[in-house]
């Protein structure tokens, strides 16, 4: 690379930072801290409606997860969870909710490509890599606190 090719790149990305807009980040993280409530409290909901009609508590939690997986799922098939995202930002990642977005966006763009190489195959391109280091490091976890009982 030439010296006049890198006073080139170095002005633009000079007059590209000057003009980028500044995030409002207070404003952002009232966002998400609402919206992620928000989420919380259908959430909850949905656990008191289980717990109403006579779910045992064990299995409050999983009945809970089904419902909010699906409901992410579904609001992320009719394109309304991405327009929620763009005002929430992270108050929807957090949530299981994001988990199911997280793998029904990439089965959505990637449909065209056919249900074995584009939906099956690309479906867990952004969850894969929670998945695999989530459960990697519960494993340590595991053995790490298995080792401190027996000490």
């Amino acid at each position: 690379m030439s010296v006049k090719e890198q006073k080139v790149k170095e002005k633009f990305k000079k007059i590209s930072s000057q003009t980028q807009p500044k995030p409002n980040m207070l404003k952002n993280c009232i966002n998400a801290f609402i919206i992620g409530g928000l989420i919380c409290d259908v959430g909850q909901f949905f656990n008191n409606f289980f717990l109403n009609i006579g779910i045992p508590k064990d299995d409050l939690g999983t009945y809970v997860s089904i419902v909010m997986v699906f409901i992410g799922a579904l609001l992320t098939g009719i394109g309304v969870y991405d327009k929620i995202a763009n005002h929430a930002g992270a108050g929807t990642v957090v949530p299981i909710t994001g988990f199911a977005n997280s793998i029904v966006s990439p089965a959505m763009e990637f449909k065209k490509e056919g249900y074995i190489f584009g939906v099956a195959a690309k479906m867990f391109i952004i969850a894969g890599p929670v998945l695999v280091y989530g459960i990697s490091s519960s494993v340590v976890v595991g053995i790490i606190y298995f080792i401190m009982q027996k000490i």
